[in-house]
């Protein structure tokens, strides 16, 4: 049987659960859902049509706690002499299903600490790839293949196989776009803000939307993360807390530091950017963000939402609520879109922008 395998951030199963359960029954389209493993998450329908009703009508971009996913074909045990035959097998039952694929991808587990796992997994893509294109599963398309194949290594002996579609998957698998820390940067955060923009912001906008000497306010700002990955865009930025910001940052003469409350503070003009990392209730940020676009004090913002422990799920819908409200008051056209990152931990980053 066919099911969707969704990839979450591992302990957030039941929220990724959750979203494409209540999504997938506005589409009408009804199942359930089952946690596989840490970060992985079953989706099962009823009808056999579903799964390509929900890949072609759910994009996955509008998805908050699911990173990607792909069309579980099911499990298969991984015999010791002929592992790539036992695949070629596997996949060769279900070819009637299977889009062009030209690739391959071999995939782990987010919390594998398994490190013969992944050199195993590195070195077996080669020969893996030779034994599928040898048998037909993969092509050589003088156009771009619709699909991918997908193998979900969960240890030396089973796997998972699966297919994703080009047009409604994440860019990097798993959503896991890693990033490497300068050690420039006051904190580890600024990582957090570099991956909302490259996943938020198209690349061919981003001197439009970042560049051009723009002025920013970074809201909670200290020691600095956010500050210095603004700075690095060549924007002026006010950062707005009332603890220490790191010298070297205050040095670059790109920032201005005022000691206050971020939840209150406002600029006497408006501003292009206005981020925000602040550890507190999420509704107060949700507010926030919506009163900033209501007075039109800013253009694009980047907010993080801190989420509880506990209905995490509820907790979003309502933020959710109270920032679309808020934009539906201040009138206009907008974007505004969320993800919880693979830098993120416990948050929901968002990102809205003006249209008009």
């Amino acid at each position: 049987m066919q099911f969707i395998t969704l990839v979450c951030r591992p302990g957030f199963e039941s929220e990724a659960g959750q979203e494409v359960t209540d999504r997938a029954a506005y589409l009408g389209v009804y199942g359930y859902f089952q946690p596989l493993a840490p970060g992985l998450v079953g989706f099962m329908v009823a009808e056999p049509h579903a799964v390509d009703t929900l890949m072609q009508r759910l994009p996955l971009a509008e998805l908050v706690f699911v990173r990607d996913w792909l069309v579980a074909l099911g499990r298969v045990d991984l015999p010791k002499a002929d592992r790539v035959g036992a695949l070629c097998e596997a996949f060769l039952q279900h070819q009637a299903l299977l889009p062009s694929c030209e690739r391959v991808e071999v995939r782990l587990r987010e919390d594998n600490n398994d490190a013969d796992l992944g050199n195993f997994a590195r070195k077996w893509v080669s020969p893996l790839a030779r034994g599928l294109r040898d048998c037909g599963l993969l092509q050589v398309a003088e156009v771009p293949a619709g699909g991918r194949l997908e193998v979900l290594l969960l240890s030396f002996e089973q796997v998972l196989i699966g297919v994703s579609y080009a047009s409604n998957r994440a860019v990097a698998p798993g959503g896991i776009l890693r990033l490497k820390a300068s050690a420039d940067a006051p904190s580890r955060s600024a990582l957090k803000l570099e991956e909302a923009w490259k996943v938020f912001i198209p690349e061919h906008a981003w001197f439009d939307i970042l560049g051009g000497g723009k002025k920013a306010v970074d809201l909670g700002a200290a020691p600095g993360g956010w500050t210095w990955q603004l700075v690095r865009q060549g924007m002026l930025v006010t950062a707005v807390d009332n603890g220490p910001m790191q010298p070297a940052l205050m040095a670059s003469g790109h920032v201005e530091h005022v000691k206050a409350d971020g939840y209150r503070w406002r600029p006497h003009r408006a501003v292009d950017w206005m981020v925000c990392d602040i550890v507190d209730k999420p509704r107060r940020t949700a507010a926030l963000v919506a009163s900033w676009f209501q007075d039109r004090l800013c253009r694009y913002a980047v907010v993080n939402l801190k989420l509880p422990m506990k209905k995490r799920y509820q907790e979003w819908l309502a933020c959710q609520a109270i920032i679309r409200e808020g934009l539906q008051a201040a009138g206009g056209e907008y974007r505004f879109v969320a993800k919880q990152l693979y830098h993120d931990r416990e948050e929901v980053t968002c990102y809205l922008e003006r249209l008009d």
